[in-house]
């Protein structure tokens, strides 16, 4: 449907012709959008008889200033959604609405660096971790604006990300693990034990399906859109004993009408009825389970920051260790590894024994 209306913002029009999309809103009635609709067809369809009734003066009058903010933001959000994961969507659309807030009404080239800046300013009032994150996701809309040809500038270059204070990563130690785990439910063990077993995303352990679980061959197919243009892509992951167990039970006692080897029953608000699907978020439970089972609290995703830094202490490869997490780039998977490795550790060492022979030293031969 070419034609249609958003409660609370009005009716918007969109439309695909000779392989280029067309889209404007928010026009106060349908007959408006329609007829905008029909005037930007006659356009596209005939540019010449348009430009020829128009005559040059008033075609020149009638030239785009650029295209709207809104306009870019729709686009974004519908290049994230369709190419990037649904997480990553909610917080661009997050992100999306206090810009728009901000710019909804102005054309891009009116969006200066300095209008940015301020806001930023602004957002660092919340955090300076918030203001760079802003930052990021606003350089990638105008980037993405540029290469499309929406926009010919990004007003965010040139734009300096904000100090901030880094610290060393909490990453819980085996035995806390081990706690959270105990405190749960059968169902929610099975849950954390396969992520902490695969060092998956909770995404990828969400979307599992039985298909893609092979227990001849002992080993998980794991999905996911953190790579380079936002295919959805597979990795083979080995089962340890302890995932094996855990897969071949929920195997057994699985049904043939439910693909997922997670799932729930659910009351969907769009469907108004109970359905069962797999799950979307779990974010809530994790700081129940650690407060019950007495540990710092922490969340999904340092299970995949123990787990590689367990390997790296253990001397497993880095390349395999980056396999496993799923990365592109062997930085990323640094960023994971927390061990202290021995290298280090026989500098130390080193150093300390260095240090107290030129003690020793020196005070035999009399020097300060």
């Amino acid at each position: 449907m070419s034609v249609y209306s958003k409660p609370g913002k009005g009716w918007r029009y969109d439309f695909t012709l000779k392989g280029k999309r067309y889209t404007e809103a928010w026009f106060r009635t349908k007959a408006e959008a329609r007829k905008a609709e029909a005037k930007k067809r006659e356009e596209v369809e005939n540019p010449e008889t348009v430009m020829a009734e128009m005559g040059q003066e008033a075609a020149e009058m009638q030239a785009p200033t650029g295209t709207g903010f809104l306009e870019l933001c729709n686009r974004r959000l519908d290049h994230v959604k369709a190419y990037n994961s649904e997480s990553h969507f909610k917080d661009y659309l997050y992100m999306a609405k206090r810009w728009v807030g901000e710019w909804g009404n102005c054309p891009c080239p009116e969006i200066t660096r300095d209008r940015v800046e301020r806001f930023v300013q602004k957002r660092s009032r919340v955090s300076r971790h918030t203001a760079n994150k802003e930052i990021r996701y606003l350089r990638a809309t105008f980037n993405f604006g540029i290469k499309r040809g929406y926009v010919e500038k990004d007003p965010t270059a040139g734009l300096d990300f904000m100090p901030v204070e880094k610290r060393i990563k909490y990453v819980p130690a085996p035995e806390d693990i081990d706690k959270v785990i105990g405190a749960a439910d059968p169902d929610t063990q099975d849950y954390l034990w396969t992520i902490r077993e695969t060092l998956a995303r909770v995404s990828e352990i969400n979307r599992l399906v039985w298909e893609d679980v092979n227990l001849e061959k002992r080993f998980v197919v794991l999905y996911t859109r953190k790579k380079k243009g936002g295919s959805l892509t597979p990795r083979k992951v080995c089962m340890t004993e302890m995932l094996f167990e855990i897969l071949s039970r929920r195997n057994a006692e699985s049904t043939p009408n439910k693909p997922w080897v997670f799932w729930h029953r659910y009351w969907s608000r769009k469907q108004g009825k109970w359905v069962t699907g797999p799950y979307k978020d779990r974010k809530k439970f994790m700081e129940g389970l650690c407060e019950r089972a007495g540990v710092r609290y922490f969340r999904f995703h340092a299970l995949r920051h123990a787990g590689s830094s367990l390997m790296d202490a253990s001397n497993v490869p880095i390349g395999a260790i980056q396999r496993i997490l799923g990365h592109e780039n062997r930085s990323t998977t640094e960023i994971y590894l927390h061990s202290v490795g021995d290298s280090e550790r026989l500098a130390m060492e080193m150093y300390e024994r260095a240090r107290l022979e030129k003690s020793h030293t020196d005070s035999h031969t009399g020097k300060n």
